[in-house]
């Protein structure tokens, strides 16, 4: 067992003073200072962050400034035959109301859309300051009627017509039907072709009834039914007896089963009269 009796301590050694002219030691600062530094860290990285903010604002803000300058030209690209280009570009250049960057160009294709010359079209922001409308133009293969032409896909388009469009074939029908009056078209030209007969025309009436203008100007009355056989049949009579006698033609009726009823011309009418 042990005892511990007070008065029995062994006494604490006295504390020396410190000597003359010697510094009193210091409580250390170490915490002190970690936590103040603690502190103004995020203050310090907040502080970068804002001035990058703001340079790289005043940099965005300039960038967008020297961008967005005013349109100086719009430029029409492809090839283009029929459409005027020149003309085109004017008439865009009218709707450009805005510096490039907050222009909307919405208006500008719709409109180079209108052009009855062009099939379809794109257009792009171009630097320094311009427009690039990218068309392509519609390629007649056909007149349909009177004052229209068609495309390649048998779509009607409707420009001013001029005399060296009067050389195309010339098709008629409903308009829903113009991409089958087409194809009639190609298969029949294949049907002549053998002959010597250039299809000229073709008309398709609403209840159905087919008839073609050949080149030498002689109209063939087909009807609505049995289109190839009768075509077929024609072509035979035409070249075994009435080739020789085309330039007197009018017209050539072959909706009968056997043979077909022939017009004159009136001229020639007239010598057989006398």
């Amino acid at each position: 067992m042990n005892l511990s009796l007070p008065w029995l301590k062994a006494p604490e050694p006295p504390v020396a003073a410190p000597a003359r002219g010697a510094s009193r030691p210091q409580i250390a600062a170490e915490p002190f200072a970690a936590e103040s530094d603690a502190l103004w860290r995020p203050v310090i990285w907040l502080t970068l962050l804002a001035i990058f903010v703001g340079l790289f604002s005043s940099a965005a803000s300039a960038l967008v400034d020297w961008l967005d300058q005013p349109v100086h030209e719009v430029r029409i690209q492809g090839q283009t035959r029929h459409l005027d280009s020149q003309e085109l570009a004017q008439q865009l250049a009218g709707l450009v109301v805005s510096p490039i960057l907050s222009l909307n160009i919405d208006p500008l294709h719709e409109q180079a859309l209108s052009n009855p010359w062009v099939h379809s079209a794109s257009v792009q922001r171009r630097w320094p300051a311009a427009i690039e409308v990218m068309v392509t133009e519609e390629v007649p293969v056909a007149r349909w009627g009177d004052v229209g032409l068609l495309n390649h896909q048998g779509d009607i388009f409707w420009p001013e017509l001029k005399p060296e469009y009067s050389d195309l074939p010339r098709l008629n029908g409903p308009a829903h039907e113009t991409r089958a009056v087409m194809q009639q078209y190609h298969d029949l030209s294949r049907l002549l072709s053998p002959a010597g007969l250039r299809l000229q025309g073709l008309s398709l009436e609403g209840r159905g009834a087919w008839t073609l203008e050949l080149e030498n100007g002689i109209q063939v009355v087909v009807g609505r039914e049995q289109i190839m056989p009768r075509l077929r049949r024609f072509v035979r009579l035409y070249q075994a007896e009435l080739s020789q006698h085309a330039d007197k033609i009018e017209q050539i009726d072959i909706r009968y089963t056997n043979g077909a009823a022939v017009r004159w011309r009136a001229e020639e009418r007239q010598d057989n009269a006398g």
